[in-house]
């Protein structure tokens, strides 16, 4: 498998569906963006007015510069660079091996991360270890940056587990299912560290879809007025399972943030070096008493919501197409090669390095143990309770009933 495949079924154009050609432009602008109206250049993290795209790569992985944002990726080195490109490779390796273990049975449910591997592993690796991160369930990038070993987020997706890792290992929450609550735990938890002088931040994804839930909303607001040390972190991914963005809001994203008192930013989330820029400045405003930040990264999701999703019923090539040309892998790669930072000796060792992944995934996933029937009844609550003793005295019974009728038989 080469390294750098979306690994994505060629999906059919389908009857109705519009091409978006706004999307093979660099400084894309969606249908409400266009509404908006002409404005001056804004200050970083202003809001209203036309849609400034935050690049410091631009998709031919030309490196331009940016006043704002160039300070916080000054000290980087290409041994940093190198290793910002082994991530996304060996993330969107891992992703797209849990995608195929599902096809052939072995997961119930994938959610991949395809085409989103900038917005994940930039923002991911702009934290610092004392900072908390709350997930959706998507963030195998985020995941990777924080030390989770990648087998560990399929126990869940293979019903062996509920998580699978220690979120107080890695300062990595378990992946939230339900729609955006995670960012009122984010919110909740940021309100808790600022009380107790912490000197960290906290970051919260989500995506674009769930910005219309009334959880994250709610999660601004609390932000805001007590000044919580977080990160509102969306990936704006261009479809909330098969609803566009359009539809979906009447202004840009990150200017959602101004109702609440607090900036805003667009930035090209295929751009790894401008996502890791524009998170560490958000995160330091964090951490020093400056509150929130929502961060609107402009991204697509290459493949489908979930394996159970068929995006071809509702997007057309050409849209796919467009996005494939502002590949964040490909625009990384252009730019090492252009400035000497990476050989083929080292993409060789890479593409060696993703096989082993790969095989190593499947090798555990294939290996994972049932559950213990009686586990779902641990760590309900901190010191025990008479209703879950009961019912798992039913449950006991219940499982015994099985073996009394094999034993009459």
């Amino acid at each position: 498998m080469t390294v750098e495949s979306t690994a994505a079924r060629k999906p059919r154009r389908s009857a109705g569906t519009k091409s978006a050609a706004s999307a093979s432009t660099t400084g894309t602008k969606s249908t409400a963006s266009r509404s908006a109206g002409a404005a001056a250049k804004k200050s970083p993290g202003a809001t209203g007015g036309e849609p400034e795209l935050i690049q410091l790569l631009t998709p031919e992985g030309e490196r331009v510069k940016d006043a704002t944002y160039d300070p916080y990726v000054a000290d980087i080195t290409p041994e940093d660079l190198r290793g910002l490109y082994r991530d996304m490779v060996l993330s969107r390796r891992f992703d797209a091996e849990a995608t195929s273990l599902q096809r052939q049975g072995e997961l119930g449910l994938w959610a991949s991360m395809l085409g989103q591997e900038a917005a994940q592993i930039g923002s991911g690796r702009a934290t610092r270890d004392d900072d908390y991160v709350f997930p959706t369930y998507r963030e195998h990038g985020v995941a990777w940056c924080r030390g989770v070993d990648p087998t560990n987020l399929l126990g869940m997706f293979r019903g062996v587990n509920n998580g699978g890792w220690d979120p107080n290992g890695n300062n990595f929450h378990l992946y939230t299912i339900v729609i955006g609550s995670q960012t009122l735990h984010a919110t909740g938890y940021a309100m808790g560290i600022a009380k107790d002088g912490a000197d960290s931040a906290v970051i919260a994804y989500f995506g674009d879809g769930a910005s219309s839930q009334g959880d994250v909303l709610e999660a601004f607001n609390f932000g805001a007025v007590y000044n919580a040390p977080v990160v509102f972190f969306c990936q704006n991914n261009q479809w909330a399972i098969s609803e566009p963005t359009e539809r979906q809001m009447r202004v840009p994203l990150y200017q959602r943030a101004q109702g609440f008192g607090f900036p805003g930013v667009r930035v090209d989330g295929n751009d790894v070096l401008a996502c890791l820029a524009v998170t560490k400045w958000a995160l330091e405003r964090a951490r020093s008493g400056e509150g929130p930040t929502l961060v609107e990264a402009y991204t697509y999701r290459m493949g489908a919501h979930t394996t159970s999703d068929d995006p071809t019923k509702y997007r057309a090539d050409e849209e796919r197409e467009a996005w494939e040309a502002k590949d964040p892998i490909l625009r990384l790669r252009a730019y090492l090669e252009a400035a000497n930072h990476a050989d083929e000796a080292f993409f060789a060792e890479l593409e060696t390095e993703s096989e082993a992944l790969g095989k190593r995934v499947r090798e555990v996933v294939r290996a994972m143990p049932d559950p213990d029937k009686f586990a779902i009844f641990e760590n309900v609550y901190a010191d025990g309770h008479a209703l879950v003793d009961e019912e798992r005295a039913q449950f006991a019974a219940y499982q015994a009933s099985f073996a009394d009728a094999g034993e009459g038989k």
